[in-house]
């Protein structure tokens, strides 16, 4: 029979929650798939991204930015516009990200709205 008690139970990481906490958010993945290629403009962010509304695209991107994965570049223009590239933090994501995909592409079925 297995053991329930308090102390055969073993917590959560802290460190594995922390990173859920913030890429377990809609939409970051993506956001932060499509920064894994290059500095991109907010605009070509957007569209890279369909069904995010510009407000949450924002949203995300202060929070990656508050976490340290990524940064903004405003190029003065004209016209002015605003890029996003991913810190070294950020960049050093890819690994995991990529073994992410490996073992989504192996156990996760694809649902009827997914594909080109």
């Amino acid at each position: 029979m297995a053991d329930h008690s308090e102390e055969a139970c073993k917590r959560v990481d802290v460190s594995i929650t922390r990173v859920f906490e913030l890429l377990g958010k809609r939409w970051t993945g993506p956001i932060i798939s499509v920064l894994m290629e290059r500095a991109v403009y907010f605009a070509e962010l957007r569209r890279a991204i369909p069904g995010i509304s510009e407000r949450m695209l924002s949203d995300r991107l202060t929070e990656l930015g508050t976490a340290g994965l990524v940064v903004r570049e405003v190029d003065e223009g004209p016209p002015l516009r605003v890029a996003y590239r991913l810190t070294e933090a950020g960049a050093a994501m890819e690994p995991a990200l990529k073994e992410l995909s490996l073992w989504a592409e192996s156990y996760l079925r694809e649902s009827a709205e997914e594909g080109c």
